[in-house]
């Protein structure tokens, strides 16, 4: 089964697929599908369009030149056949194939990993040169910032502020301490006298009572 490539894309033509035009010189061309036979009668560059290996290759996204690529060069040699060659040469394709992929991979990692440091400085040159617009112009910078803290410990230091700062703290947490270490106290409910007041009538009517 040979497979073909297309004259405009450079992608795989299979059998039975792809569209074949003859120019009057008897030159061959194969096409994968209609839109690169439309391309071709257009005479559109192939390096302009961005969906070709062309493009590709032509800026820089693709591998271009590899050792890998002279083993798809067609031979015009008669080779006897030989099954142990057929054998070898089968294996050799799917080493070639899979050391080719591999590079092909490197490469395009190579290539966005320099996209990724020039967003990078951008980035930075962008904040560089537009800081004003998130920071006000008369904030201080951080490390003026923990200059300033640290000038003001020493002159505290100096005049004794924190020492007194800190001898308040240590009374403190004494005081903290034996309060904890204190039993606690059993608060007990209070006893409640309950008296009941009767009113005149009531008790006249309970004196009428023993009388009778």
């Amino acid at each position: 089964m040979r497979l073909e490539t297309c004259y405009y894309c450079s992608s795989t033509v299979w059998p039975g697929h792809g569209i074949q035009f003859v120019r009057n010189d008897c030159k061959i061309f194969k096409f994968c599908r209609s839109r690169c036979h439309r391309a071709f009668k257009k005479k559109w560059n192939p390096r302009k369009s961005r969906w070709t290996k062309a493009h590709r290759k032509f800026t820089g996204k693709d591998l271009t030149t590899d050792t890998t690529f002279e083993f798809e060069k067609r031979r015009h040699e008669p080779v006897k056949y030989d099954r142990e060659l057929w054998q070898n040469t089968v294996k050799a394709m799917g080493r070639i194939e899979e050391i080719r992929t591999k590079r092909e991979r490197h490469h395009i990692m190579k290539r966005l990993r320099q996209g990724t440091l020039d967003r990078k400085a951008a980035d930075l040159r962008e904040v560089r040169d537009y800081i004003h617009l998130v920071r006000a112009p008369n904030a201080t910078k951080p490390m003026e910032e923990i200059e300033m803290v640290q000038k003001a410990m020493q002159r505290r230091e100096e005049n004794g502020e924190l020492l007194t700062k800190i001898g308040t703290t240590v009374s403190t947490t004494k005081k903290l301490t034996a309060l904890r270490r204190r039993p606690p106290t059993i608060h007990r409910a209070p006893k409640i006298s309950v008296t009941i007041e009767t009113s005149d009538y009531e008790q006249a009517a309970a004196n009428d009572d023993d009388m009778e």
